[in-house]
């Protein structure tokens, strides 16, 4: 069920989805509340779980990893022994910087980042011997839209 918000709860989503690295001073000038008042609503909206967390973004390329590649994972089998060895493989492998179950002609989509070709290799290496079948790579050459901050809406 989705959180109650009110118009300043909107206002401090979007402003902590566009620079989330402001000072709690600035926000409150930037939502017309008081510093006390805006660290209590962020607090709210933290446990609430409506803010999963705060992070930076960095940019794979810049931080070394020129290849990043989306794989679709079709499994061998859909025993829960497969999925749980999957699902654990997917988690151990660092270079694997998102992954979800989906559905479709697909299993799973990871986003998977790499220094090189035969790093890449060995990932999709380690995936197919925990239950990946089929791996196809696409390979991202260009962002044409960064992640964006969701459209919230007072409730």
């Amino acid at each position: 069920m989705a959180e109650s918000l009110d118009e300043i709860d909107v206002r401090l989503l979007a402003e902590l989805q566009v620079d989330a690295d402001r000072t709690n001073v600035e926000m409150a000038r930037l939502v017309g509340l008081s510093p006390a008042a805006t660290l209590n609503r962020v607090r709210r909206l933290k446990s609430s779980g409506i803010v999963r967390q705060i992070a930076a973004r960095v940019d794979p390329a810049v931080a070394g990893f020129p290849l990043q590649v989306y794989v679709s994972v079709t499994l061998s089998r859909s025993d829960p022994r497969t999925v749980r060895g999957f699902e654990d493989e997917v988690r151990a492998l660092p270079q694997v910087v998102a992954a979800d179950w989906v559905a479709g002609e697909t299993d799973a989509i990871l986003v998977v980042v790499a220094k090189d070709v035969a790093e890449l290799k060995q990932v999709l290496l380690r995936l197919s011997l925990r239950g990946g079948q089929r791996l196809i790579t696409s390979l991202r050459m260009e962002e044409i839209k960064p992640a964006s901050p969701l459209p919230v809406v007072p409730t």
